[in-house]
């Protein structure tokens, strides 16, 4: 056997080898793909799916338009109380200027 059927002999080995190991790793993940299509499917049937995710998400944005409008409510209920306060002050003065 000559030195270069060794080399070809021996690179046609190794590229058996990584063939091989390819292969493995190929398995290894789609394994992994139809367990997590599997879970994917699950979670779909117990919490309704595409669109429960969907009412999820307009949730969560519900919920942060509801402590924005609750901020500026507070904010406006203390300026209507700033403004009551003043009025009556007002009202106070106005009072004590016909005595």
């Amino acid at each position: 056997m000559s030195d270069t059927e060794q080399v070809e002999n021996g690179a046609v080995r190794e590229l058996g080898a990584l063939i091989h190991h390819l292969a493995d790793e190929l398995a290894s993940f789609r394994r992994r793909a139809l367990l997590a299509e599997a879970r994917l499917k699950e979670l779909e049937a117990h919490e309704g799916g595409v669109a429960s995710f969907e009412l999820a998400t307009r949730v969560t944005e519900l919920e942060r338009e509801n402590v924005r409008l609750a901020d500026r409510l507070q904010a406006a209920s203390a300026r209507a109380k700033q403004m009551l306060d003043r009025v009556r002050f007002l009202r106070q003065q106005t009072q004590a200027a016909e005595r």
